[in-house]
Order: structure tokens, then C-alpha cells, then sequence
């Protein structure tokens, strides 16, 4: 049973993070499966970290529990390897997360108790941490994503995946000024901040994500093989991966599957693919301009476009994948930094792009239209797929 309030969300995180721990043995926990994606204990650790970092150390001033592990679980602290071997068992660091979230979840119910400061109006300091916990579970989700793709799991499709050419299915948007941004949302973030008014030219966005059977369309037609679809960077970052999505397998006959958190299973044509980075993202936005007709001028979305589309109700459907952006992850005009403890103007040095929508496995603390996630341009271990817009129409 889901709940609303932000304290029960939390609790929830907390016991469903734990969850994932706890059938698995302590070398798989502190294994990692990718080079983009830390071990589980890791992710979980930092977690409670956060948490606790938030609450005691900025609110309380209480540093002896965060200064003890801030070298483990502070990213650039140490080198990623060194982080990794320094945590302790999995038994030990449940232990340990165990009796500080219980405590935390006390001190939380009773913010009447806490010390004066901004982060407790409006339940914005758990709102942050339901945060920063949703991100870190998706992360740990990704994790055992890749243990299943490690593992040798025979499968036969059952029905297997056809090729089909894109559609012109999209709604146009006006030109106008919008806005985009959070404006009065406690639990919005620092790079959500301040609310932008855009100025906009007539577009066309597709009413649905990049299909699975749209993508294959894309790879039988040499997508993955023309240099002519990819930017400079992203033709050299394709040398060294496969020529089909991430998550996508193929059986004995040659047919395309797909792997989940649930294990393989067919690839359902209208669902949105999945497991692509934000090159490949763009090398198909550039095959599909090349179809013509009212295909042609196809290009990514930008979030402002994104964002506009969901606001005003063009579009209405999201939330399965995360969906690439074309725009680099940077501040907003007038940007201020927050105490978010993965805010600050770093965040926007890191030369990411911008994902938006949220997917299957997001939660509702970051499903809002005004939430930026982002990522390296070549990580494809998201749930991420992608839309495109287009040129208005000629009158």
C-alpha cells in the first residue's frame, strides 16, 4: 500500500531499499556489474549517508556519525575502487543503516523538537531525502539489471519483434512564451530553480516515445553502421559497444528479446525501447529526419520543448522511460544554489544531458513535469529511451 505523506514515503524507501539487500550474499552486494554503476552496498550506504548528512549534521550539527564515513560515501572524496573496498560487510553496514534510519525516522516525526531552520518548512528536508533515496534506488535497480544480463538465462520469444517504420503521430505546439521551472514547490530542487519564462518557435513533438519496433526499424536499416546519423563524439563512443540497445538479447533463432528486473521476456512493438544512451538518441533522431516527408527536420526534444508539451496538455502520456534531452544539463537563469547535498553549482561541471519524465520504477517524490534528471551522454544502463520533435507544418 502506497502513501502520501512524505514520512511514509521515506519509511517505505527505506524498507524497500533494505529489501533489495537482503536475499543477496555479501559478494554480490559488493560487487559492481558496470563501470558506470557503483555496488549495491554503495548506493545503499550512500543512501543513509544523505540522509543522515541532511538531517543531523545540517540541522542538527551533530558531524561524529557523517565525518566517520564521508570519505566512503562522498563521490570524487577517494577514487571510485577505493570507496568500494573500504565498505564494510553487508551484515555490518545493515546493521549500521538499520538503527540510524529508525532513529532518523523518530527525530523526523517530531520536527517540532528540531532546531530552527529553513529546510524544515513545508517537509522540505524529507521531501530532499525521499529524493536523493528514489535516485539511488533506481540505481540499485539498474545494478541487478546488469547482474541478470551477466548471467547465462536461457529464453525462446514467443512472439518475435517486427520492424516498423516510424509514424508521423505527433501534436504541434505553438509559439508563445511558457514557463517552465518550479515556482512555489517545496520539494523542488536547485536546478528545477527559478521558474523561466521561455520564448518557444512552433514545434511538432511525437505524442509518444521512440517504439521498440521503431527502433529495430532504425538497426535493420544500418543505423548503428552509417556515420552520416552520429556526431563526432558519439561515432567514437560507438566502436566500443553493440549494435542493438542495452537491455535487448537475442535467442537461438535470431530473435530480439528484452531483460527486466523480472528476467527475460518479448519485446512488445508499441512499448518504448529502452537501454540507450543519449548518442544513440540522437543517431536515430538523424535517421528518421532522413525518411522525409513529415518525418524530415526530425531532431531531439529539448526540455523546454518537453516541458511545455506536458504542461499544456499536448502530450499526455510519459513516465515509462526516462527520456534524452539534446540539451546539456546546465543552470537555469539566476540560479542559486540550494543545501541540497547533490546540488550546488558542480553538478552542471560534469558535462551531462538531460533526461526528463521519470520511468516504470520512478517514484512519485520525482515524477513532477519540473524535475531534471541527467547523465554522461554515453550511459545507456538507464531506463531511458527518447522523443523527438519536428518542424510546424507548412500552412
Amino acid at each position: 500500500m502506497q502513501t502520501t505523506h512524505p514520512l511514509g514515503q521515506l519509511s517505505a524507501l527505506q524498507q524497500m531499499m533494505t529489501q533489495l539487500l537482503e536475499p543477496l550474499s555479501d559478494r554480490e552486494c559488493r560487487h559492481s556489474y558496470h563501470p558506470s554503476l557503483a555496488p549495491l552496498l554503495w548506493d545503499y550506504g550512500r543512501a543513509v549517508y544523505l540522509e543522515t548528512w541532511l538531517l543531523r549534521q545540517q540541522i542538527q550539527g551533530e558531524t561524529d556519525i557523517t565525518d566517520r564515513v564521508a570519505d566512503i560515501f562522498t563521490p570524487g572524496a577517494l577514487p571510485p575502487e577505493t570507496q568500494w573496498e573500504r565498505l564494510p560487510p553487508k551484515d555490518h553496514l545493515l546493521n549500521w543503516a538499520l538503527e540510524l534510519q529508525d532513529e532518523n525516522l523518530m527525530r523526523l516525526a517530531n520536527l517540532d523538537r528540531l532546531p530552527d531552520h529553513p529546510l524544515l518548512a513545508e517537509n522540505r528536508l524529507i521531501l530532499l531525502i525521499n529524493q536523493s533515496r528514489a535516485l539511488l534506488y533506481e540505481q540499485m535497480l539498474q545494478t541487478l539489471v546488469e547482474q541478470r544480463l551477466q548471467q547465462a538465462e536461457a529464453y525462446r520469444v514467443v512472439r518475435p519483434l517486427i520492424a516498423e517504420a516510424p509514424t508521423a503521430d505527433q501534436v504541434g505546439v505553438s509559439q508563445g512564451h511558457y514557463r517552465i521551472g518550479a515556482k512555489g514547490d517545496p520539494a523542488a530542487r536547485d536546478n528545477e530553480q527559478p521558474a523561466q519564462v521561455v520564448n518557444l518557435s512552433n514545434f511538432r513533438i511525437d505524442r509518444q516515445p521512440a517504439s521498440n519496433a521503431a527502433w529495430l526499424a532504425f538497426m535493420q536499416a544500418g543505423g548503428y553502421a552509417m556515420r552520416e546519423y552520429w556526431s563526432e563524439q558519439g561515432w567514437g563512443w560507438r566502436q566500443g559497444v553493440d549494435s542493438h540497445p542495452h537491455h535487448w538479447r537475442r535467442d537461438n533463432h535470431g530473435a530480439w528479446y528484452g531483460m527486466s528486473l523480472n528476467g527475460p521476456a518479448d519485446l512488445l512493438p508499441e512499448d518504448p525501447v529502452m537501454g540507450i544512451s543519449q548518442h544513440e538518441a540522437q543517431a536515430y533522431a538523424r535517421w528518421v529526419a532522413s525518411l522525409g516527408g513529415e518525418l524530415s527536420g526530425a531532431v531531439l526534444q529539448h526540455e523546454y520543448q518537453w516541458e511545455v508539451a506536458l504542461r499544456t496538455r499536448a502530450v499526455k502520456t510519459y513516465g515509462r522511460v526516462w527520456e534524452w534531452c539534446a540539451n546539456p544539463f546546465e543552470a537555469y537563469s539566476e540560479f542559486q544554489p540550494g543545501l541540497d547535498p547533490e546540488g550546488g553549482i558542480e553538478q552542471f561541471a560534469q558535462g551531462h544531458y538531460v533526461l526528463r519524465g521519470g520511468c516504470l520504477h520512478s517514484q512519485p517524490s520525482i515524477r513532477r513535469l519540473s524535475f531534471r534528471h541527467h547523465a554522461a551522454a554515453g550511459d545507456r544502463t538507464l531506463f531511458a529511451g527518447t522523443r523527438l520533435v519536428f518542424p510546424p507544418k507548412e500552412q
